[in-house]
């Protein structure tokens, strides 16, 4: 029967994305594994594998479309031995109704969905949402072996599912992603992070305000253009109207004096060794302030670990490492990758990481696990004189730290007033997760390892 090929979601809040580029003409044979095309999300071009064997008997999505819904057919794959023009004609049913079944999730859950309406198989799987699958199929109690695509496998395995209790609906009985979801829909257990995934994951409510031409008529015809949101934009867009509708934030403000810190900053960077590259001899790394601003608030959640969570609506999801997310302005917009574990990094490590990240945001490069998740987030406007201001939290996180300029002001010390360089720290705290005393208790760490930087080191 034909194998339908559908749009992959390539991070847990992919609605659409765009089919940049076909890799595979209609009449090549594709093995399980071969790489077929590129989708750009929001954020990222992601490479798609095959998981089936066969041969294209028909691409119904052209390269180049944009806005393509995720399950929705862009291909059809002839199996081994089946005619590939009737597989080009027969294919296509099963991604409508599966969309039919995904506009209404609140029946499906009521209720399971008779077959025909079950999600149509998801028959290609990303490259970099991929986690490394078993070289075999799953065994089970009769000896059998479970075959199952890889995208259906590490689902399984994050719901805590047994693979062999699972009915496939794929093609010979292969389990797919829809089998997992009706698996734990129907009473599966899933784990407070995978919860807290499912909680980002939801969709915002749409924004209330003036329509389109009610806004357009305020201003005089032919003085403006108009420039179409693109993916980023829309989800930016979609995200910040969540947080700040459903978040309930407060602010603190720390003043911290960084005189010390910038002292430090000059002595290790003099003493950075040198390495050999194309370009020359350069320093192995060279830290900014913001490096130790990202090590100053992983080392404060450590010690603070209450305030290291996430809120679900049934537990709060207490995090075991500090995962540091740094924004990064690229091309109109916005993307926050991750330092994870940024705890148990050196400053230098740090340093080269965070290059590395926003390079490759910039580029659209980055994997989907690359800046999704996260414990809290550091967002930096010094460099363009901003004194102070305030974020707005980036779900799950439950925290964001905004950094101004340090500005050179009348300090006292030693009961002597004296000039020093002083940069101010603004927290957003999400008030489910952190409470008053404790966002308070979190800021002071902050304050301590940024004005005892030698503490960062050892």
């Amino acid at each position: 029967m034909p194998i339908n090929i559908t749009m992959p979601a390539l991070s847990p809040t992919m609605e659409e994305g765009n089919l940049a580029k076909w890799l595979v003409k209609e009449g090549d044979q594709v093995k399980s594994g071969d790489v077929i095309a590129e989708i750009e999300t929001d954020k990222a071009t992601m490479e798609v594998e095959a998981v089936d064997e066969g041969t294209v008997a028909k691409i119904v999505v052209p390269a180049g479309t944009e806005a393509v819904k995720v399950n929705a057919l862009i291909a059809i794959l002839a199996a081994e031995g089946e005619d590939v023009a009737a597989a080009a004609s027969s294919g296509g049913g099963a991604p409508a109704q599966a969309e039919a079944s995904k506009a209404e999730p609140a029946k499906a859950e009521a209720a399971p969905a008779p077959k025909a309406a079950e999600p149509a198989q998801q028959a290609s799987t990303p490259v970099a949402d991929a986690k490394p699958a078993p070289s075999t199929p799953a065994p089970v109690a009769d000896g059998k072996r479970v075959f199952s695509s890889p995208l259906a496998r590490r689902l399984a395995k994050e719901a805590g599912i047994d693979l062999s209790s699972v009915a496939g609906s794929g093609p010979h009985g292969r389990v797919v992603k829809a089998d997992i979801e009706k698996a734990v829909a129907s009473g599966g257990t899933k784990s407070a992070a995978a919860s807290a995934e499912a909680g980002a994951a939801a969709p915002a409510a749409p924004a209330k305000g003036q329509s389109d031409d009610a806004v357009l008529k305020l201003f005089e015809q032919g003085s403006y253009e108009l420039l179409p949101h693109d993916g980023m934009r829309k989800t930016i867009a979609s995200r910040l109207t969540e947080s700040s509708q459903t978040v309930p934030s407060y602010f603190v403000s720390m003043d911290c004096e960084i005189d010390t810190l910038l002292k430090l900053r000059g002595e290790i960077n003099a003493s950075a060794p040198v390495k050999k590259t194309e370009k020359g001899e350069v320093p192995a790394f060279k830290l900014s302030v913001n490096d130790f601003i990202i090590k100053a608030m992983a080392l404060a959640l450590r010690d603070v670990p209450m305030a290291n969570a996430s809120w679900t609506s049934t537990a709060r999801v207490m995090h075991k490492h500090a995962d540091v997310g740094v924004a990064v302005a690229i091309a109109d917009g916005l993307i926050t990758p991750i330092v994870r574990k940024a705890e148990t990094k050196t400053l230098s490590a740090i340093s080269n990481e965070v290059k590395d990240l926003a390079k490759r945001a910039r580029d659209k490069k980055l994997k989907p696990e690359e800046y999704q998740g996260g414990t809290t987030s550091v967002s930096n406007l010094g460099m363009f004189g901003v004194s102070n201001f305030t974020s707005i939290i980036n779900l799950p996180q439950a925290s964001i730290v905004s950094i101004g300029a340090g500005v050179e002001k009348p300090v006292v010390r030693n009961g002597k007033i004296e000039v020093g360089t002083v940069m101010t720290a603004t927290f957003a705290f999400d008030h489910r997760v952190i409470d008053g005393a404790l966002g308070a208790e979190l800021a002071s760490a902050f304050k301590r390892y940024i004005e005892n930087p030698m503490a960062m080191l050892v």
